[in-house]
């Protein structure tokens, strides 16, 4: 297990030079079966590290640019008449795929960014009566800018709820930026970045992630945590039952990649805010200062609470 995630995350970091803590949220997202939202300020990378781990896994990758216009049937699907048949067919969208990057995810509107629900919490769509699985494996790689920039839509609470993760990238030391100027042009080493998984290897790991060992008192740990963000006194939605499922499936994605079979509350605690601060709401912030209120909220509520031994 370990020489497969190694495998992978050297093979990312041939392309992409920044933070590679993001890295590796973005590998216990995929063995956790959850999605990403890469969100962060444009040119720092948020394309070249999802398409990076989706070009590592031989399976199939799909690519979608998100823009105003686009409807549910560009993602989905549409379903149209063959004159030659005589019968109505099924035309299948971009959705259909092991792992989809959807660019830009709030520059569309959101009757558009709607239509990924079904498909990122259960893994299949509804479409004219009949239901379609996909996968697996099925990962869902969004990108975003900033909500204060111009043309972008705000995602809203049940949709950013299906990520299991939002991770930011943050600006590159000078370091890995003058090392990114020395291996430009970038898109040339992308295109040629071979897979180093393959689809069955992502589903082992995955298991393996099922299997590992979560403690009654890590349990409890985790419900204290999360009725604490109910009961804080700057919290208007804290964090719901599916968020404690997220952060007890990243805890054991997160044990995996440190080569164990059981979980410990460092792995909790390193989880905590990739996977908590879109999904709880703080009752006063400034504006553009969201995740930082809930990242400062998030952290009284770790202090006040004691940590299994």
């Amino acid at each position: 297990m370990q020489e497969l995630i190694e495998r992978l995350r050297s093979n990312i970091t041939q392309v992409f030079l920044g933070n590679p803590e993001a890295v590796d949220r973005l590998i216990c997202c995929l063995l956790a079966r959850g999605h990403a939202l890469i969100e962060d300020v444009p040119g720092v990378g948020k394309t070249v590290l999802a398409s990076a781990i989706a070009k590592s896994v031989d399976c199939q990758f799909t690519r979608v640019q998100l823009t105003p216009d686009m409807l549910p049937a560009d993602i989905l699907g549409v379903t149209i008449f063959d004159r030659e048949s005589g019968r109505f067919e099924f035309k299948r969208g971009p959705v259909f795929t092991n792992i989809l990057l959807a660019d830009e995810i709030n520059r569309a509107t959101p009757r558009t960014q709607t239509a990924l629900l079904e498909a990122m919490n259960e893994a299949r769509i509804s479409i004219d009566g009949r239901v379609y699985p996909l996968g697996p494996p099925f990962m869902v790689l969004a990108t975003q800018n900033p909500y204060e920039f111009e043309g972008t839509y705000l995602l809203p609470e049940n949709q950013l709820d299906r990520f299991l993760m939002r991770i930011g990238l943050g600006y590159p030391s000078p370091e890995e930026e003058a090392r990114l100027l020395e291996l430009r042009p970038s898109q040339n080493r992308l295109n040629g970045l071979q897979s180093v998984l393959h689809a069955d290897d992502v589903i082992a790991l995955q298991d393996a992630v099922d299997s590992v060992r979560l403690d009654e008192s890590l349990r409890t740990y985790i419900v204290d945590l999360a009725h604490a963000t109910r009961d804080h006194a700057e919290v208007q939605v804290g964090l719901s039952p599916r968020g404690s499922l997220a952060l007890a499936q990243a805890a054991r994605a997160t044990a995996v990649m440190q080569g164990r079979e059981y979980v410990i509350p460092e792995d909790i605690l390193e989880s905590v805010l990739p996977v908590c601060t879109h999904r709880i709401i703080a009752r006063s912030y400034s504006a553009g200062s969201e995740t930082e209120a809930t990242a400062e909220i998030l952290d009284s509520v770790v202090h006040s609470l004691t940590s299994p031994v």
